[in-house]
């Protein structure tokens, strides 16, 4: 009876997805074999050795020790696109509350006082201030176009902006559901210097670590607005105080406070509100719920951030899944091996990613425990599971 440990609140929808009395869930079981987390930081954790997979309940897994894992021959599965609709209402939001100065006109009104005439006067008076800019025949640049990209892109067509958008890793699926009006750029430099509005929707990783840097910033229309709903760390947030200051960027919106923001005027800041919607929430956990299940109780894998995908019809109550090192003959020695125990493979599947690769193989006769550890002890092998159905 598997074991699932909850290091966050997760959605009850998601844990439904467990069925019992098959899996044993919550935030104090011992000896897990998977895990669940949203924002908690397990760099520092000391992770189980009976841990077999991870899954984080958004798409970011900056909070995860992923290397780690991979070591161990772990998945470390996240939910891409659950979320991607709460992210568009909030960067459409963001677009709408700058280009009409929303936010300093909640201030100036919140300050405001006296009897309705004084009140009206000083409205009158004072509204000129924040008079903005409409959003149909301006240019927004979409950096990133992923599920949540597509979504903005799509969203901004249709309240009648220009679109523009680069991906250099865009996926075909992506692709297909980009919308036709999207202008393709060749470069970054190209989206912000045409742009009246920048978005931002790429991961972090060591390669986006301030991919807008003072440089890049240079490069943007002055009195463009940026927006980051991504990830904190894509933007130098010093770089974005010195061009409101010179007044070359007329804004900057994002959702992750930062102590060196704070009481920058024209700098609007959320608390992480993006993936913060009940339908999200639930969306992340049964998307992750379900890839968690479907590995341990048949090996398939779907949306790992470290193993590739690899998803096997099963035809056999017998299976191995087996996680090696991305090097020549490892498939050639499993199968040796299975050919050695007098093992019939019914069907084999193997799948690498980088440096990592994945094999799932369905026998006709059951697995002896002393092939399990012969396999295991392969030079590259880093986990072996053996995965029995149970006669219908």
């Amino acid at each position: 009876m598997p074991n699932i440990l909850t290091l966050n609140a997760i959605s009850p929808v998601g844990l439904d997805r467990f069925p019992k009395p098959q899996y044993t869930v919550g935030s104090k079981v011992s000896e897990p074999d998977a895990i669940l987390v949203r924002s908690h930081n397990m760099h520092e954790m000391d992770i189980a050795a009976s841990v077999k997979a991870i899954g984080r309940a958004g798409a970011g897994v900056n909070n995860i020790p992923v290397p780690k894992m991979s070591e161990r021959g772990v998945p470390v599965f996240n939910a891409p696109g659950a979320n991607a609709n709460a992210v568009k209402e909030l960067v459409i939001a963001a677009l709408l509350i700058s280009s009409r100065n929303i936010a300093p006109a909640l201030t100036f009104v919140a300050g405001l006082s006296g009897d309705d005439k004084t009140l009206h006067k000083r409205v009158e008076d004072g509204k000129k201030a924040f008079s903005g800019t409409e959003l149909p025949g301006r240019t927004l640049g979409v950096i990133g176009l992923g599920k949540i990209g597509s979504l903005v892109a799509d969203a901004a067509i249709k309240l009648g902006m220009n679109v523009i958008g680069y991906d250099p890793h865009i996926t075909v699926e992506a692709a297909w559901g980009l919308p036709s009006l999207v202008k393709k750029a060749n470069s970054i430099e190209e989206v912000l210097k045409l742009s009246d509005y920048v978005t931002l929707h790429v991961p972090l990783l060591e390669a986006t670590k301030n991919l807008i840097s003072a440089q890049r910033m240079v490069l943007m229309k002055k009195g463009a607005i940026l927006l980051n709903f991504a990830r904190d760390g894509i933007v130098d947030d010093k770089a974005v105080v010195k061009s409101l200051k010179t007044e070359h960027l007329r804004g900057y919106i994002c959702d992750f406070p930062a102590q060196v923001l704070q009481g920058v005027p024209n700098v609007i800041a959320t608390p992480h509100l993006g993936a913060s919607t009940e339908e999200a929430e639930d969306n992340c956990a049964i998307m992750v719920a379900d890839q968690v299940r479907d590995f341990l109780e048949h090996g398939n894998i779907r949306n790992a951030v470290n193993l590739p995908d690899a998803v096997m019809q099963r035809e056999s109550l017998y299976r191995l899944g087996i996680v090696n090192a991305n090097v020549p003959n490892m498939v050639g020695q499993i199968s040796t091996a299975m050919a050695s125990a007098g093992l019939n493979i019914h069907d084999m599947l193997n799948k690498s990613r980088g440096e990592m690769a994945y094999t799932l193989v369905d026998v006709d006769s059951p697995v002896a425990p002393a092939l399990v550890a012969q396999l295991a002890a392969i030079k590259g092998v880093l986990s072996v599971r053996y995965l029995p159905m149970e006669k219908p």
